[in-house]
């Protein structure tokens, strides 16, 4: 396997690791609205995510940089074309980190509102748009000659990635009232579990008809068995949950996300970003790629810090383990 190869499935595991672990920080800030009856749950529902929403992000920042450094043909082109829905996703990220810290600073009602509505709308945008985004990376989008894309914001917007954002939604807040079952306690907790019913059977119904469609287009034998785990999975999650089986359901969903994340990255592989208007102007591991010496430097750096970074993240998520609820807020914190 040669070094581009290994980065395209090193980018595939960054960008499902951010997909596990914001997916549920998404799911919350959705459920903020969905779930939580008053202040003081939708309180409980931050603080759940409180420690590591900041975390889950540099999960993003190292996808973002490794595809900058291993295939900067595949960055230009993508965030010049995909330039509209990257930056509100961007802007999306900033102002919900400014509401997560900023919330509390007053206690007027109507200030911390407003940053309760920022933080519901600034997870709900970027859950679907990812989907779109990557809808259209797998679909293909309209690359010139120069590897330059030609298109318009409206082309990003057809059936097929329209139905990955609404896929991704849905499974993000999924995940999310599964998570929060398994941090809270008392009603809440009982109401999270009803919800993620709910959630399930309607992600079951969408997730299906966009991964037929995928394998449909450009999938091979590997992809269809990511397919069946995924399937199979998101229904074990959904009896799981029925079962208050709340850890097992976690996992089980997480494990949804990462098997449609690897069927869409290997209905793509060997290509990055595939042309629409003609197969040889289709970005690939090969002709997308660093030199093989940047590579290199980059491996070893990768495999000094990788670890390092996942052992520090898996240790935050062990001191903050423990379930919380509303008897925990503080009545000055709401």
């Amino acid at each position: 396997m040669e070094l581009h190869d290994v980065w395209f499935v090193l980018i595939a595991v960054l960008w499902t690791g951010y997909f596990f672990l914001e997916g549920f920080d998404f799911g919350i800030g959705v459920l903020t609205k969905l779930l939580a009856r008053n202040r003081t749950e939708k309180r409980v529902l931050i603080n759940t995510i409180g420690p590591v929403w900041d975390g889950n992000e540099v999960w993003l920042l190292s996808a973002g940089g490794a595809t900058f450094a291993a295939f900067p043909e595949w960055y230009a082109t993508l965030f010049s074309g995909f330039y509209l829905p990257l930056l509100i996703i961007l802007v999306c990220l900033i102002v919900r980190g400014v509401a997560f810290e900023y919330r509390a600073k007053r206690p007027e009602e109507q200030w911390q509102r407003n940053w309760e509505n920022a933080i519901f709308w600034t997870s709900l945008l970027p859950a679907f748009l990812w989907g779109v985004a990557f809808g259209n990376i797998v679909r293909g989008v309209k690359i010139d000659q120069d590897f330059e894309y030609v298109g318009n914001l409206w082309d990003l917007l057809n059936p097929y990635a329209i139905l990955g954002g609404l896929v991704t939604l849905s499974l993000f807040t999924f995940h999310g009232a599964v998570f929060a079952a398994l941090k809270t306690l008392g009603d809440i907790r009982e109401r999270a579990r009803k919800l993620a019913l709910g959630l399930g059977l309607v992600t079951a119904v969408l997730a299906l008809v966009f991964l037929l469609w995928t394998q449909a287009d450009n999938g091979d034998g590997k992809s269809l068995v990511a397919l069946v785990v995924a399937v199979v999975a998101l229904v074990a999650a959904i009896g799981a949950n029925q079962l208050g089986r709340e850890g097992w359901a976690f996992a089980l969903s997480g494990l949804t996300i990462v098997a449609a994340v690897a069927m869409l990255f290997l209905s793509l592989f060997p290509n990055v970003m595939p042309s629409s208007l003609n197969e040889e102007w289709s970005l690939t591991v090969t002709n997308a790629s660093s030199s093989p010496y940047t590579l290199k430097i980059m491996t070893w750096c990768a495999v000094i810090a990788t670890p390092v970074v996942m052992l520090y993240q898996g240790w935050t998520y062990w001191v903050f383990r423990k379930r919380i609820g509303t008897q925990h807020i503080a009545e000055a914190a709401h």
